[in-house]
Formats: structure tokens, C-alpha cells, sequence
């Protein structure tokens, strides 16, 4: 894939933040999107000279493609709020519909899932994929390889490959999951694993995608 600019937005938390750091040390440009643009500038020059910082529709609009990381509860406003600095651009949405304090319980919106509402959010120009949803945040942090595997999930063929190797760039295996429907798997899994972690004090669960021949 073409290394251009992406703007992660809510990159100030702890996964934008570990995707934005390895995506810069790929020679991707990177934005921290936040909904201040001073703290985001100033967030940005603790990763490196590949990362910049502005406000949420300063970074959408300068982005060739962009990354949502915020919290359940303000996806709809963030999507809401930059989907005209989108329009033709791919999204990748990581949001995870967690609802504190019972995160490890499975818990979709009414829409059926966090995808489907960005879906809504975003609107038909938006270029939608989901994915990342079940890697570490912590894990993202650190350098050397990961052992997680993405789900990436959309309805638009060209932009799911690219996801699977913007992933790549990140130092992880990316799948091709299927349509945008499927998104709400990786999600309920989120939970799954986050409750895998605290029973088992597994730390960093992941899965892993079996069978592979060698052709995937």
C-alpha cells in the first residue's frame, strides 16, 4: 500500500496513540486528530517527527484516510462532525460498544452494532471498514511483532485490502473478514476476551486466525 497521511482520530488514548506511533515509524504521516487541537499538538511531539496534531476536522480534512479510536459513547458525535472532510476517503472504525463499569459483558447498541451506527453516522460517501477492535492497546506500544491477529470488516472490497495493509504496516496479520454486517463478531469478542484476560490473568488475549497454508 502507498504510504500517504492518516489521521487518527482521538489519537491522544491509548490505542490511537500506539497505532499512530507505528504508523509514522512505517513512513506513514500521521495526525492525531482530538477534539483540542492544542493538546493534540503537543501529544503529537512525544511520537516523533512523522506525527503532527490538530483538531478532529483540520486532520480529517488534510488525511488521505483516517482511523476512529474514541470511546463508544462520543463516536457518533466525532463520525458526526467530520464526515464532510470524509466524503470519498476511507473510515476504519475501532470503536467497541463497551459500557462501563461491565465491560467484559457483550453489550450492542440497538442498532445492532457500533459499525452500523457509524454507518448511519457517516453517511454513503464515507468509504466505511471496521477493524482493530481486538488488539492490545498496550501491545501497540511497544516494538517487535504482536500476537493478535484483525478482523477487518466493510462492504467495500478496495478499501478492505488496504485496511489489511495498513494493518500490515502496523506489524500485524489483517484478515478480510467479510461485510460490514460481520463487524459486530469483532466486537462482541472484545468483551469476551476482556473477561478471558481478567479470570485467566492472560494479560493481552488476542486470537488467531488457523489453517493458514501459506496462500492467505
Amino acid at each position: 500500500m502507498e504510504r500517504g497521511c492518516v489521521a487518527v482520530l482521538g489519537g491522544t488514548g491509548a490505542l490511537g496513540s500506539g497505532l499512530a506511533r507505528r504508523l509514522g515509524g512505517a513512513g506513514w504521516s500521521v495526525i492525531i486528530g482530538s477534539r483540542d487541537a492544542d493538546r493534540a499538538a503537543s501529544f503529537a511531539a512525544t511520537l516523533g517527527p512523522a506525527v503532527s496534531g490538530m483538531g478532529y476536522a483540520e486532520a480529517a480534512a488534510a488525511a488521505d484516510l483516517a482511523i476512529l479510536t474514541v470511546p463508544f459513547a462520543h463516536q457518533v458525535a466525532t463520525i458526526t462532525a467530520v464526515a464532510s472532510q470524509l466524503a470519498g476517503k476511507i473510515l476504519i472504525d475501532a470503536t467497541v460498544p463497551l459500557q462501563p463499569p461491565k465491560v467484559s459483558r457483550v453489550q450492542l447498541p440497538a442498532e445492532g452494532s457500533a459499525a452500523a451506527r457509524a454507518a448511519a453516522a457517516a453517511g454513503p460517501d464515507v468509504r466505511l471498514v471496521s477493524a482493530f477492535q481486538n488488539v492490545g492497546a498496550q501491545l501497540l506500544q511497544q516494538d517487535g511483532p504482536i500476537d493478535c491477529d484483525v478482523l477487518v470488516t466493510g462492504d467495500d472490497e478496495e478499501a478492505c485490502a488496504q485496511t489489511v495493509a495498513l494493518a500490515a504496516d502496523c506489524g500485524l496479520r489483517a484478515w478480510h473478514a467479510g461485510p460490514l454486517a460481520n463487524a459486530v463478531a469483532a466486537e462482541a469478542m472484545t468483551s469476551l476476551l476482556i473477561f478471558l484476560n481478567r479470570k485467566y490473568r492472560l494479560g493481552h488475549a488476542g486470537i488467531r486466525i488457523t489453517g493458514d497454508d501459506g496462500h492467505a
